[in-house]
């Protein structure tokens, strides 16, 4: 296929280029247009669709994982140390993050700034990194609810709104954007309702992708948030990926400027067929990154993957209690929730967690750092 300007394969459709050309012209000749809601209220979930049947199929074989019977998330576990650095740097780079893929690998697994940056660059690739623990430890539980959405969005702009309290409250002030004739609505009351609405229609819909795209469609064309919008969209589309074993969605070589013309397709024309054009291709290319690491991957540990809610609730357990790592604590906490004839394999892999944790693990265990601290400090004394 002949290459484009932005130095990819053609991924565009016919609609997506007329939208493309469209958002392309001066902003002085775009017509002012605000929030429609009728483009929310008339959606169907599972009897309107905005991927096809052929196109949804692809997607599933593209991104299937070899068991999909295993718990949610595992597919997500398998691959959590790419995924952390591939998301956490794409998304911030969408957002005009500066920070090199390396310079992210570096923050995130040894915890060293990058040299001449803004702190507020840092401060959004950890606060990505936070977010995808939560959505990867927390699979099983996670999905289109106000309790989930709201604390994405508290992850995400913690330490990064005007006010600080703003994280994982929904907006009751007007907000603009610039570089485009949209205007989203201000008044609460909607704001509310149409929140409301689309997590509604967004859990109702049957199809993980149909659900992915639904929210990287609707939750920045509503703007619920004062800020921080399209990266919860983007976190938010891989809620249904993580839950059902499939690829994750890392938007890896997406060009800025193609995602951000496929946004304002949104945002002023009410069309997403760019913005679908690029969820497909990016997709495609998350897969490609995923199943060949996957595969490279050796096959889970069964006994870990059957007792893996017990194992990280015996490790919590022992930081908060402040335990010195023994044996015997370690089989008082684990002889209620493990088979009898597993239990002294449960409790060596226990005291193997043990004996790694550190600042940069200790979140999929559901730990805070003030409790890791203080377990630190008491076992040390002991």
């Amino acid at each position: 296929m002949p290459a484009r300007a932005t130095g990819i394969p053609e991924w565009r459709s016919p609609a997506g280029l007329e939208v493309e050309r469209l958002v392309h012209r001066p902003l002085t000749s775009r017509r002012p247009v605000g929030y429609r809601r009728e483009l929310l209220d008339g959606y169907r979930p599972n009897e309107d669709t905005y991927l096809s049947q052929a196109l949804r199929s692809r997607l599933h074989a593209l991104g299937r994982s070899p068991a999909p019977e295993r718990p949610a998330g595992t597919y997500a576990r398998q691959i959590l140390d790419r995924l952390l650095i591939d998301l956490s740097w794409s998304s911030s780079r969408l957002e005009g993050n500066t920070y090199t893929r390396l310079d992210t690998q570096n923050l995130i697994e040894f915890g060293r700034t990058a040299e001449g940056k803004d702190q507020r660059e840092a401060q959004m690739i950890l606060n990505h990194k936070a977010a995808i623990e939560m959505l990867v430890e927390d699979a099983e539980v996670i999905g289109f609810n106000h309790f989930t959405i709201l604390n994405l969005h508290a992850i995400l702009a913690d330490n990064l709104l005007a006010d600080p309290g703003g994280g994982g409250r929904l907006r009751t002030i007007p907000v603009s954007i610039s570089g485009t004739a949209y205007q989203p609505t201000g008044v609460p009351q909607l704001i509310e309702e149409c929140f409301g609405q689309l997590l509604e229609k967004a859990d109702a819909i049957h199809d993980p992708f149909e659900q992915a795209f639904f929210v990287m469609v609707h939750l920045p064309y509503l703007q619920p948030f004062e800020d921080v919008n399209k990266r919860v969209s983007r976190l938010a589309a891989n809620i249904p990926l993580i839950r059902n074993n499939l690829a994750p969605l890392s938007f890896v070589d997406i060009p800025v400027k193609s995602y951000v013309d496929a946004i304002l397709g949104m945002y002023e024309l009410s069309r997403f067929e760019l913005l679908r054009d690029l969820f497909a291709w990016a997709y495609e290319r998350s897969c490609q990154r995923y199943t060949v690491l996957r595969d490279a991957l050796p096959a889970p540990d069964p006994l870990r993957l059957r007792y893996r809610t017990a194992l990280a609730e015996i490790v919590r357990e022992m930081v908060r209690g402040r335990d010195a790592i023994e044996p015997a604590r370690l089989r008082q906490l684990g002889r209620e929730i493990v088979d009898a004839a597993d239990l002294d394999a449960v409790v060596a892999m226990a005291m193997n967690e043990l004996h790694r944790l550190h600042e940069g693990n200790i979140a999929r265990f559901g730990l805070r750092l003030s409790e890791f601290g203080a377990w630190l400090r008491a076992v040390r004394h002991e």
